[in-house]
């Protein structure tokens, strides 16, 4: 059974789409191209969207790109009612996305722990059967 989208759902990634494109095209910013849109969440009443971003660059860069989306987030708006037909534009919340940092940070990790040295195997005794074995 194919899985069921709603409105809302379709509504979001649209929205994504759609910002993705304007922000890239449209925003008159050097750093406008650093940035990623990496999810839309729309409340159920269209009132309210989270946009979730992530960029590369430094954190410092970060404070200016988080600053420029709150700006343009009127402009942006604006833009996005051009394209999508909704009885009311919803109002832009930008995020920014952690899952990207957490998720390289557990690849390190698990990069890490592999390459580690592998601890010598018993031939085959357990040391539960060592501690057991003189008490019989």
């Amino acid at each position: 059974m194919a899985k069921q989208f709603t409105r809302a759902d379709r509504v979001a990634q649209q929205i994504q789409r759609d910002l993705a494109t304007i922000i890239r095209a449209e925003l008159d910013h050097p750093q406008a191209s650093l940035i990623t849109i990496t999810d839309v969440e729309v409340t159920r009443d269209y009132s309210h969207a989270n946009v979730f971003y992530t960029f590369l660059g430094t954190t410092e860069q970060g404070k200016d790109i988080a600053s420029l989306l709150e700006r343009a987030k009127g402009f942006l708006r604006s833009q996005l009612a051009r394209g999508i037909s909704l009885y009311k534009m919803p109002e832009l919340h930008f995020e920014y996305d952690h899952s990207v940092e957490h998720g390289m940070n557990l690849s390190r990790l698990i990069d890490q722990a592999s390459s580690l040295p592998k601890a010598p195997e018993e031939d085959g005794i357990d040391a539960d059967d060592e501690n057991t074995a003189g008490k019989e």
